[in-house]
C-alpha cells in the first residue's frame, strides 16, 4: 500500500498510540504533579507524533526533514525520562516502565532508520516557472 499521508506510516501509529497510552497513565498522577510532570510527559509524547506529521510534509528538503526527525528522536528521549521518573516516584510500575520505555526505543530506531535514509523518503522538488504579471510586483520606489 502506497503512503498517502503521514498517518500511513507505522512511526506515527505507534506514537499516537503511545501519546494515548501516557495520557491514560498519568490520569492516575497526583494532582499536584498536573502542571509540571504530568503537562511535560505528556507535551513531549503528543509532540512526537506532531513532529512525524510536520516531518511528512518537510520531505520536499531533505536538510528539513531530517532537522524535524531529529525533533522527534528528541521528545521520544525525553518521554522516555519522564517515564523513568513516573517510575522512581511511583506512578506506574517496573512492567508499565519496562514495556513502555521499550516501545519508545523501536519508535527511536525506526526514526533513526529515516534519518538514515532520507533520500528513499524525500520526494523530488520541481521547480515550476511562473510567470510574474505586473501587479505582483511591488511598487516601485
Amino acid at each position: 500500500m502506497a503512503i498517502q499521508s503521514h498517518r500511513d506510516l507505522i512511526v506515527y501509529q505507534k506514537a499516537m498510540d503511545l501519546a494515548h497510552e501516557i495520557f491514560l497513565l498519568s490520569k492516575g498522577f497526583p494532582r499536584e504533579e498536573l502542571y509540571s510532570m504530568t503537562a511535560q510527559f505528556r507535551d513531549c509524547t503528543r509532540s512526537v507524533a506532531a513532529n512525524i506529521s510536520e516531518a511528512w510534509r518537510k520531505r520536499r528538503y531533505k536538510a528539513a526533514f531530517i532537522a524535524k526527525l531529529s525533533d522527534v528522536e528528541t521528545e521520544a528521549a525525553e518521554a522516555q525520562a519522564w517515564m523513568e521518573m513516573a517510575l522512581r516516584c511511583g506512578y506506574c510500575t517496573v512492567d508499565q516502565f519496562e514495556q513502555i520505555f521499550q516501545r519508545y526505543e523501536r519508535l527511536i530506531g525506526s526514526i533513526v532508520g529515516m534519518i538514515d535514509n532520507a533520500k528513499k523518503w524525500c520526494r523530488v522538488s520541481k521547480v515550476v516557472k511562473e510567470t510574474v504579471e505586473p501587479y505582483d510586483l511591488p511598487p516601485s520606489a
